[in-house]
């Protein structure tokens, strides 16, 4: 026993390397541009959403604390991984630690599912502002605002951090070099010579955890606006009823296609489609939704539009007097 514990020691690499994208080392260069454009304007257009959400009073409600809460995440999320990969295709810094490999695999795991639980979060919240508009600042309160954005991170936390003590007691003796640009869970475990059916029958149990409960919810939400708005009498308040959720829907949209794309490709595709696909949409994934979110948002939100204007104008004023 004691010697199979010493051999498991040993077979712990110190560190891993991160190989990008097999396949298309020469395109990396090129890939980067991109990646790195959505990241400027991710981390510009949800700064500036945080900025407005804290400092303008007309955006003290419930639904823009939902979108500052799916804003944090964003920034975190996509700066788990893009930095990092920029350093791959920039400086072929490819040498990520043991130690620092399994902290970026929690972090970018916690923060997917907890994007997934805000998401959730924004769609109970356009429920209840839809079918409840007289007791939406009752129900919606900053206390009960504060619980269940804690409740959302802890689940995120809690079921994630197994993940971490599953992937660091496996042996490895497959080498070290992972094909992708950031830890993702499977990837590293794919080169244990151990046991992994644990780590990949916690994997699907944790998706359908977060994943599958929060499309359970989102789904009935959206039922439950659907039947409200299509009873109304006017045409102009089933219009205005729909155009509350156009963000939030869009939101969606960028968030899940991909990972829906991704789950499926694996399972069902995984012999048709290249790697270098599976990388390439799985960085989509983590970078899509925090580049789009503040422009989808910034688009169809008057109120935030009209921050924007206000502050702009403004700025443009004080230009004008000489301030």
């Amino acid at each position: 026993m004691v010697m199979s514990v010493q051999n498991s020691t040993d077979l712990t690499p110190a560190s891993f390397v991160l190989n990008g994208i097999p396949g298309l080392e020469d395109m990396h260069i090129w890939i980067s541009f991109p990646f790195c454009s959505m990241y400027a304007v991710a981390m510009m257009g949800n700064c500036g959403l945080l900025y407005l959400i804290f400092f303008e009073d007309s955006l003290h409600r419930p639904m823009y604390y939902f979108l500052a809460m799916l804003s944090l995440t964003d920034l975190v999320m996509c700066s788990s991984t893009i930095p990092k990969t920029l350093c791959i295709f920039w400086f072929h810094l490819k040498e990520i630690g043991f130690d620092d490999c399994l902290v970026q695999m929690f972090f970018i795991h916690t923060f997917t599912g907890m994007e997934s639980g805000v998401l959730m979060l924004m769609a109970l919240d356009r429920y209840v502002a839809i079918c409840y508009p007289l007791r939406y600042s009752t129900i919606l309160t900053n206390p009960i605002i504060a619980k269940i954005g804690l409740a959302t991170f802890l689940r995120g936390v809690l079921l994630i951090i197994p993940f971490t003590f599953l992937t660091k007691r496996l042996p490895y003796c497959r080498g070290n070099i992972i094909n992708h640009t950031y830890c993702d869970h499977m990837s590293v475990a794919k080169l244990s010579c151990g046991n992994v059916k644990v780590n990949a029958i916690y994997g699907l149990m944790v998706a359908l955890l977060i994943g599958g409960f929060d499309i359970l919810c989102i789904t009935i939400s959206y039922t439950m606006i659907l039947r409200a708005v299509v009873s109304l009498s006017s045409a102009d308040a089933r219009q205005k009823a729909f155009s509350t959720c156009t963000a939030h829907i869009c939101a969606i949209v960028f968030s899940y296609s991909p990972a829906f794309f991704s789950f499926f490709s694996h399972r069902f595709g995984g012999h048709t489609i290249p790697p270098s696909c599976h990388i390439i949409v799985a960085n989509i994934y983590l970078l899509l939704p925090p580049t789009m979110n503040p422009v989808v948002y910034g688009v169809k939100t008057k109120q935030i539009r009209d921050c924007v204007i206000r502050i702009l104008s403004g700025s443009k004023d004080s230009k004008a007097h000489g301030i």
